[in-house]
């Protein structure tokens, strides 16, 4: 039996996969999924628009998943659900994020949204982009593999 331990198998962070949908209006977005093993959750990251092909990343929002968190993402990328509502309430803010199937073909096949208020001044920031099927065929991918990482299998 082989005892040596291999770097792949212990990293902590993954180098994520990050989504960048910028727009000539200015309002795009980017959103960025992290490994964290130690922790065993992933996190979300994401940022605004601020200029052409640059994003507010000082304001940022950030999410922490667990493993029901998901799998309901998950659902929804392999056509069980037509939409997953997450949320997470804390003592400082409220954080949402929803992934929805659509099946209007003049538009990209999923939506995802993620938003941060804070319970202090009750300001909002939010971040919307659309998703392509090669986008979410790969952050299918990406949540099974820090799923199986997460459990140890």
């Amino acid at each position: 039996m082989n005892d040596t331990t291999h770097p792949e198998t212990t990293k902590t962070y993954s180098n994520g996969y990050t989504i960048y949908k910028p727009n000539q209006r200015g309002t795009g977005g980017v959103v960025r999924f992290n490994l964290n093993a130690e922790k065993r959750a992933i996190f979300i990251e994401a940022a605004s628009q601020s200029g052409e092909k640059q994003f507010d990343w000082d304001q940022k929002i950030i999410m922490k998943w667990g493993l029901s968190d998901i799998g309901a993402a998950l659902a929804t990328l392999q056509g069980r659900l037509p939409q997953a509502k997450l949320f997470h309430k804390t003592d400082k803010a409220s954080s949402a994020f929803e992934l929805t199937f659509r099946e209007d073909p003049e538009r990209a096949p999923y939506s995802l949204m993620i938003s941060r208020q804070e319970e202090a001044d009750k300001s909002l920031r939010k971040v919307a982009i659309p998703l392509t099927h090669s986008e979410a065929a790969v952050l299918e991918t990406a949540l099974r593999t820090a799923t199986d990482r997460i459990l140890g299998w």
